[in-house]
């Protein structure tokens, strides 16, 4: 599995990275002080089970089932941003996971930009999506025109913000309306945290934000400095790792982005510790167990990859998961035995992943390539070039088939 680049080049890496650090498992709900006067509007899981039951529902991917829940939660506080923010969460997240994009490893590279959803958004969602948003934006304004420095109100309007920048991206590949939305969500939480630096969730935009713009080149960063934002890379890091620490509820999305920017960084014992948790506290979560078995493979632990697949493929066919992409798995699986050499196994995974029902194509191209070259290694030349046409007949004009052509003029060689 290859590594994320340490540090992608160009003003992209900013939207890239903003619009698609949630795009793992979750969304951006806060955990305010319960106790604090100031913290009214927040709704705490631990004094409300309903709350606590929903996210765990939601971070298990249970989708349906947290989405009943929040629903009950809007009924019982239906003039609360907080609970619209956690009904706008499950319906993305949902939709999100049913049209493809929850894949964290399509994320290492930044071609990701011109990656097309293996299904269309469905216009219905679409409408709701923005619902939701205008309530929640309502919800807000209306709090602060009465005090604009009601903390829980502009916490939670950042957090509107940034669900909509999430949505932008992802759904719409709106990619510069969705930066715009994410720069207004930061600026919602610093302000947040000038009112009240003991309200750390506020951190994780912050230090996302700071993250992403300390990452950039030279050129880069003086292209955001024109507007006014700057970062530090590692302070970026710090801000996520105390937010990951605090036992909020915000600390799931903490990690979530903390593990994907220590992966970019390739400091791999660290992200594996942060992603082994969550698996532990969430174990339905096939996108969780399946980034776990990617990091070992990209930091160099090929056998315990393979293993790590294989378990989460032998729980697909028991059900264990509510919702799962299993191609996801045996593609991984392919990538882990190629490395280390087990070209047999390896033809046999990539094949497995084109079979799977509603593999998108562009994954089954890939897989197919991966599958002659495997045939290619084992000089099996007759079975390679079927698979090499297989690639240019799915699609003749895309990378794949441009790569195959190669290997029909050329038999691939593995280092």
């Amino acid at each position: 599995m290859e590594p994320y680049r340490r540090a992608a080049s160009g003003p992209l890496f900013c939207t890239i990275v903003l619009l698609c650090l949630l795009v793992a498992f979750g969304g951006t709900p806060a955990d305010a002080q319960a106790g604090s006067v100031q913290h009214r509007l927040a709704l705490y899981p631990a004094s409300q089970p309903l709350v606590k039951r929903g996210f765990d529902h939601f971070y298990n991917s249970e989708y349906d089932k947290a989405l009943h829940d929040f629903e009950l939660i809007v009924k019982e506080h239906p003039d609360n941003p907080f609970a619209t923010n956690f009904l706008l969460t499950g319906v993305m997240f949902k939709e999100f996971y049913r049209i493809g994009a929850l894949d964290s490893e399509s994320y290492a590279k930044d071609s990701f930009l011109d990656k097309k959803a293996a299904k269309a958004v469905d216009p219905a969602v679409r409408k709701r999506v923005m619902e939701l948003i205008d309530i929640a934006l309502r919800q807000e304004e209306a709090l602060l025109q009465i005090n604009p420095n009601d903390v829980d109100a502009l916490y939670a309007r950042g957090a509107t913000r940034g669900l909509r920048s999430t949505w932008m991206g992802m759904a719409e590949r709106a990619w510069f309306s969705g930066l715009r939305a994410a720069l207004a969500a930061r600026n919602d939480h610093e302000k947040v945290l000038q009112l009240d630096p003991t309200m750390v969730d506020a951190k994780m935009t912050i230090g996302v934000h700071n993250y992403v713009i300390g990452s950039l080149n030279w050129a880069g960063k003086i292209a955001v400095a024109l507007v006014g934002v700057t970062g530090n890379k590692q302070r970026g890091l710090d801000y996520l790792r105390e937010v990951g620490r605090s036992g909020k509820l915000a600390n799931i999305d903490a990690k979530i982005a903390l593990a994907l920017f220590l992966r970019r960084e390739q400091k791999y014992p660290e992200a594996l510790e942060v992603v082994k948790g969550m698996t532990e506290a969430y174990p339905k979560n096939f996108l969780a167990a399946v980034e776990y078995a990617n990091l070992l493979n990209a930091a160099g632990h090929g056998p315990q990859a393979i293993a790590a697949y294989r378990e989460i493929l032998a729980n697909c066919r028991r059900g264990r998961y509510p919702t799962s992409q299993p191609q996801l798995a045996a593609f991984g699986l392919g990538l882990s035995l190629r490395g280390q050499r087990d070209f047999p196994g390896a033809a046999e995974a990539f094949e497995m992943t084109r079979n799977f029902d509603g593999v998108e194509s562009a994954l089954a191209r890939r897989a197919d390539l991966a599958a002659g070259e495997m045939y290619d290694a084992q000089k099996k030349r007759e079975a390679a070039m079927k698979k090499y046409e297989q690639v240019i007949a799915g699609d003749k004009d895309g990378p794949e088939a441009d790569l195959a052509r190669k290997r029909l003029r050329r038999a691939y060689q593995h280092d």
